[in-house]
């Protein structure tokens, strides 16, 4: 039992050490980070906005081509039969 109790004495000394280096490091570090962080959020957010654009584009595009190809086959349609009538 008094090994364990002298275990922890040892690491929490340990942790306390390193603490006091590792903090001043993290202190000038994080705010670099932060800034890093957020202009990549920034540009992840415009890329996400530009494939949601083409996206919706793509799709206009298809929309359209499916209104055009139903328009030129009611055309045909139409004119086949006056042919037909006409004869």
């Amino acid at each position: 039992m008094p090994q364990k109790v002298v275990e922890k004495v040892i690491v929490g000394a340990a942790l306390t050490m390193a603490a006091s280096v590792l903090l001043p490091i993290a202190k000038k570090s994080i705010p670099s980070l932060v800034q890093t962080g957020r202009m990549e959020l920034g540009e992840l957010a415009s890329r996400t906005k530009s494939m949601i654009q083409m996206a919706r584009e793509e799709m206009e595009d298809m929309v359209a081509e499916a209104q055009f190809e139903r328009m030129k086959r009611q055309l045909d349609r139409e004119i086949y039969e006056g042919d037909r009538r006409s004869s």
